[in-house]
């Protein structure tokens, strides 16, 4: 990782393992180690995925995967990132004073994307996802609103997860149960913008169209009546012959 990027956000520690699962299968597990002079970051991922992280704030470890997936677990790695922590500020301290403080590099984040995690149906709970990349240094911070009132309840973020560039990417979730014509937003705040950015994402649930079931009910219902009809005309011809 380029020095600027280093002082940017003192990443000591960036560990890659490859796993040989197999003659032809590999996979990529990585553990990163981050800190400013008042916040920090620990973390492991495998092939991309965040499977472990260190909560600083409510002093505890946090498997993120979904309940539906195996969890891995990290015995002693809280205990680990908080030791980690402290290293990673002393040798932060060390090379601003070797360098002289140089001035912190401000990368502004993409424009938001948001999306909901599943197919949207009405009344049916889903979650509604709001991602940003390119920025530095990390974190974001991501507010929601629905229908112009903002929202906090239901509300999570992620841990910000390095790219291969040296800047962060970062996603927010709100739980939501959507009703058509509710509008959410999420906005995103960071060092490096002169505003918020803000994109905003509408329920709209296209209902199937009875149009055509009704022209077709009606032509089949005409087409009933000729039958019977010309049945009925027949059946009286014969008769009078």
């Amino acid at each position: 990782m380029k020095m600027m990027t280093m002082m940017k956000m003192m990443l000591v520690l960036v560990l890659s393992c490859v796993l040989c699962v197999s003659a032809d299968v590999l996979h990529e597990d990585i553990g990163i180690s981050g800190c400013s002079s008042s916040d920090g970051e620990f973390m492991y991922t495998l092939d991309g995925e965040e499977v472990w992280y260190a909560d600083f704030i409510n002093q505890r470890g946090v498997e993120p995967q979904p309940s539906f997936m195996d969890h891995i677990t990290y015995p002693g790695g809280y205990e680990s990132a908080v030791a980690n922590l402290q290293i990673c500020k002393q040798n932060l301290k060390v090379d601003l004073q070797a360098y002289k403080n140089p001035p912190l590099q401000l990368d502004p984040p993409s424009s938001p994307m948001i999306y909901p995690r599943d197919n949207v149906e009405l009344g049916q709970k889903n979650t509604l996802i709001c991602h940003v990349t390119g920025f530095f240094p990390a974190p974001v911070k991501i507010s929601w609103t629905k229908n112009g009132q903002k929202v906090t309840e239901g509300t999570s973020i992620n841990v910000p997860y390095p790219n291969k560039d040296g800047s962060f990417s970062q996603a927010s979730r709100l739980d939501f149960i959507p009703q058509q014509g509710d509008i959410y937003s999420c906005t995103v705040e960071h060092l490096a913008l002169d505003e918020p950015l803000t994109r905003m994402w509408d329920v709209e649930v296209k209902q199937p169209g009875i149009g055509p079931a009704v022209f077709c009910g009606l032509g089949l219902t005409v087409g009933l009546l000729g039958v019977a009809a010309g049945t009925f005309f027949l059946i009286k011809g014969n008769e009078c012959s």
